[in-house]
C-alpha cells in the first residue's frame, strides 16, 4: 500500500508488478550516473510528458486515466484528480537509488487528464501562441495531443490514436531505431527504401519490387522492420500508384519489402484506425473553431513521427490536412521545454498560466458527437472500403461540410533537423543500456531461438538455466503486448509475456 500523491487516498498496487514507477526511476537513475558521479552538484531536475508518464514518474493516481466517464471514476473514487506543477524533493522519488542532496523536482501541471504538459510544451515552444492567422498543431504519437488557435481562442484535444502511428501493433512493425524503414520513395516501377542506420541517420537501402518483394538492388544496409514514417509512406505510395485499390484492399494481398518485410491487409487496417483518430479530431476542432477546412492556415507537426515524416505523404494518408497553406514541422517539443524550464525561471510560470486559459476550452472527443460521426466515417473508409464519394455522403447526412476534393499545394517549412535539437550543447551522448530486464520461465522451451529471430529491437534472448530454460526482455526494446510476435512463432508456446517478473543484477 502507498500513498497517493494527489492525496485520493491509498491505493493497493501490488497487483502492478514491476512497478512502471521502478523502471522508470531505474532509467532516469542510470542517465544521471552516466553523466556524473558527483550527484549533489545537482540541483534541479525537470520532466516533461503526458499525464500518464508523469503519474507513473510520480507514482500517483493513473486510474482516471483510463476512464473518461464519470461514474467509473466516481466508482473508483478517482473523480477530479489534480494534476497541477509541482516542486518537490528528488529524494520522495529516487529516496536511497541516488543520493541527490537538496536536489528539487519540477513537474510542469496538465490541463486536463488527457491533456498533459506535453500538450502545452507543444504551444509554448513553437510559435503557436503568437499567431494571429489559424494554426493547428499535432503532437504524432500513440495519444496525439492537438490544439487549434483562431484569434484569441485556444481549443485543445486529443485522439487515442493507438500504437501503429510509432510502428507497433503491426505484423512488421518496430520502433524507430537501427534497421528500421523511416522512408519509401518510388524509381519507377520499383520502391526504395530509406533505413535507420547504428547512428540513427537516415540511409538509401533496397530498391525493391513491392509486389514480389524482389530485391531488384541490394545494398550494404539491410532493413530489419518499418516504423510509423515509414508506415505512413508505404501507404501514401501505394494508395498513388494503386496498389491500395481501396483501403484496406490491397491488389496483390501484401506489400513486400524484401527481407521478409510485408505490410498486410490487417496492417493496413491497424495504420487506418490511427490515422482515421487524427483525422477526425483535427476536423472535429477545425468545425467546433467555426472555420472552413480552406481557411486553415498554419499547421504544425511536432513529435517524432512529426519530424521526420514526410509531409506530403501524410497529406495524402490524411494524418496531416491536404487544404492548409502552410505545414511547418518541429522537433521534440517536451524535452525542449523541460530545459527551458531548468534554465529560465519565468518559464515555470508561464506554463501554469497557459494551463489555467485554456482548461476552459478542451474538447474531450470522447463525448463529441461531431468526432463520432467523423470518426464513423474514418473507420468505414480504412477498414471496410467505403470510398471518398461515400465518406462525403454520409458528411452531409450528419450535416457536416464535406471534404475538399483537391490537395493544395502548401509552403514546406522544417524548423528543425533531428527531433532532439542540440541547441547549447556540443552533442548528444546515447546511453545504451537504461532498461530494466524482465524474466519469464518458458517450461517446454526447445531452445530453437525463433522468438529471438522474429524480434525487431533484439529485445529476447532465451537462456537454459541448468535445464529450466526462462527467457529474458529488455524493456528498453521491448514492445511489449503491443507486440508480441515472440509469442505468436513460439513452435510450443513456452512463452505467454504474462508471469514476468524483475531481474536485478542477476538475481530476482
Amino acid at each position: 500500500m502507498i500513498k497517493d500523491q494527489a492525496d485520493q487516498g491509498y491505493i493497493d498496487r501490488s497487483t502492478s508488478f514491476p512497478k512502471a514507477n521502478e523502471i522508470m526511476t531505474d532509467a532516469v537513475c542510470k542517465l544521471i550516473k552516466s553523466l556524473t558521479g558527483d550527484t549533489l552538484h545537482i540541483s534541479k531536475i525537470a520532466v516533461c510528458g503526458n499525464p500518464i508518464q508523469l503519474s507513473l514518474f510520480q507514482n500517483s493516481e493513473i486510474r482516471d486515466l483510463a476512464y473518461a466517464g464519470r461514474n467509473m471514476q466516481k466508482r473508483l473514487g478517482v473523480e477530479n484528480v489534480e494534476r497541477q506543477a509541482r516542486i518537490f524533493p528528488a529524494a520522495d522519488i529516487f529516496k536511497d537509488r541516488l543520493d541527490l542532496g537538496k536536489c528539487d523536482v519540477i513537474v510542469p501541471p496538465a490541463v486536463r487528464h488527457e491533456i498533459g504538459a506535453d500538450a502545452l510544451a507543444m504551444m509554448l515552444e513553437t510559435d503557436f501562441l503568437g499567431q494571429s492567422a489559424s494554426t493547428l498543431v499535432t503532437d504524432y504519437g500513440t495519444n496525439a495531443e492537438m490544439a487549434i488557435k483562431v484569434g484569441n481562442r485556444i481549443i485543445t484535444g486529443s485522439a487515442a490514436a493507438g500504437p501503429a502511428i510509432e510502428g507497433q501493433g503491426i505484423s512488421c512493425g518496430m520502433l524507430a531505431g537501427p534497421g528500421a524503414i523511416s522512408d519509401v520513395n518510388s524509381e519507377g516501377k520499383y520502391w526504395r527504401l530509406t533505413v535507420l542506420d547504428e547512428d540513427m541517420a537516415a540511409r538509401p537501402s533496397h530498391l525493391v519490387d513491392p509486389c514480389t518483394g524482389d530485391i531488384i538492388e541490394e545494398t550494404g544496409l539491410r532493413p530489419a522492420g518499418i516504423t510509423g514514417t515509414g508506415l505512413i509512406a508505404c501507404l501514401a505510395l501505394a494508395m498513388q500508384t494503386g496498389l491500395i485499390e481501396r483501403p484496406p484492399r490491397l491488389k496483390y494481398g501484401k506489400l513486400m519489402l524484401g527481407e521478409g518485410i510485408r505490410i498486410s491487409e490487417s496492417d493496413i487496417k491497424e495504420a487506418g484506425k490511427a490515422i482515421g483518430a487524427i483525422r477526425a479530431a483535427q476536423l472535429t476542432l477545425i468545425i467546433e473553431a467555426g472555420l472552413a477546412y480552406e481557411e486553415l492556415v498554419n499547421t504544425y507537426m511536432t513529435g517524432a513521427s512529426g519530424t521526420y515524416v514526410d509531409p506530403w505523404k501524410a497529406m495524402y494518408t490524411g494524418s496531416c490536412p491536404k487544404y492548409t497553406s502552410r505545414i511547418v514541422q518541429f522537433g521534440n517539443t517536451s524535452l525542449s521545454l523541460a530545459r527551458r524550464i531548468l534554465t529560465e525561471e519565468s518559464k515555470l510560470a508561464e506554463v501554469i498560466d497557459l494551463a489555467g486559459r485554456i482548461k476552459v476550452d478542451h474538447l474531450m472527443m470522447a463525448t463529441s458527437a461531431t468526432f463520432k460521426n467523423f470518426y464513423t466515417c474514418e473507420l468505414s473508409f480504412w477498414t471496410e472500403g467505403m470510398d471518398m464519394e461515400l465518406y462525403n455522403r454520409f458528411l452531409k447526412i450528419y450535416k457536416l461540410p464535406v471534404l475538399p476534393a483537391v490537395f493544395n499545394e502548401p509552403r514546406m517549412e522544417k524548423s528543425a533537423r533531428k527531433d532532439i535539437a542540440e541547441a547549447g550543447f556540443e552533442s548528444i551522448r546515447l546511453v545504451d543500456d537504461i532498461g530494466v530486464t524482465l524474466e519469464e520461465i518458458a517450461p517446454g522451451c526447445i531452445m530453437c531461438h525463433q522468438c529471438e529471430d522474429e524480434c525487431p529491437e533484439k529485445a529476447i534472448s532465451s537462456i537454459d538455466n541448468d535445464g529450466a530454460p526462462v527467457v529474458r526482455y529488455s524493456t528498453q526494446r521491448c514492445l511489449g503486448t503491443a507486440c508480441k510476435r515472440c509469442v505468436k512463432v513460439c513452435p510450443v508456446k513456452a512463452i505467454g509475456y504474462r508471469e514476468i517478473r524483475v531481474v536485478s543484477d542477476g538475481s530476482y
